[in-house]
């Protein structure tokens, strides 16, 4: 096969596979980061193919929803080898699937690759704005937590194993992780792009509390 006929079946094959997801790590998270990454790529001049395949198949292993509750890509590598991809660059896929995801506050990004930059940023570029926005309030639905909990302030925290423990409202998410994506973009384009949707997530927030606390009631009420 061509590579292109490589990334068409892989697409083909992660759209069946995502179909029914409602967490927001369905079909089209993965296609927005796909032609994302792709646009990145173009800018950066990096390997088109490698970018591609980390991208359609960058949840495919997610810790989030497998057994083994880390991103070994059993499954993302069964794949490549299935499409008689080269050893090299299934290496090189495998590797930047193992270290896309944020994985706490506090825990270093292990990410090497320009590939692997510009995959990241993609995904990252998706968790944040008003899409972002949206895809949280699903995720929290998913698993079942509260919107937002006064009484349980956001951790900072200092290991995955804590950030994957942890169980707090959806609201604690912005601060422990979405609102710290802006300062964690790896290229120059990815970087110009999230600082216009972090002022997106920001104006969300200041409303939500505003709300949350019945201020803009209040100075309705106020004028009359």
């Amino acid at each position: 096969m061509t590579n292109e006929q490589i990334i068409q079946q892989t697409a083909d094959y992660i759209r069946k596979e995502f179909s029914d997801d409602s967490s927001g790590h369905d079909w089209w998270h993965i296609y927005r980061v796909w032609k994302s990454a792709l646009a990145i790529c173009e800018q950066e001049k990096a390997d088109s193919f490698i970018v591609q395949l980390a991208a359609l198949l960058h949840d495919l292993d997610d810790w989030k929803f497998n057994d083994h509750g880390d991103e070994t890509p059993l499954r993302a590598k069964a794949w490549l080898e299935s499409c008689a991809v080269a050893p090299s660059i299934t290496d090189s896929v495998c590797k930047i699937i193992m270290h896309i995801s944020y994985k706490g506050a506090g825990v270093k990004n292990k990410m090497d690759s320009l590939e692997g930059f510009i995959v990241q940023d993609a995904d990252r570029l998706d968790a944040i704005g008003a899409i972002g926005v949206g895809r949280a309030f699903a995720y929290g639905g998913y698993k079942n937590r509260m919107i937002y909990d006064p009484d349980s302030p956001p951790q900072m925290h200092a290991s995955f194993e804590e950030y994957k423990n942890s169980k707090s409202a959806t609201i604690n998410h912005f601060y422990e992780k979405l609102l710290l994506l802006k300062d964690r973009m790896n290229t120059q384009t990815a970087q110009r792009i999230a600082a216009e949707r972090h002022e997106v997530m920001v104006k969300f927030l200041d409303q939500f509390m505003a709300e949350w606390e019945g201020a803009d009631i209040i100075a309705a009420t106020e004028k009359k």
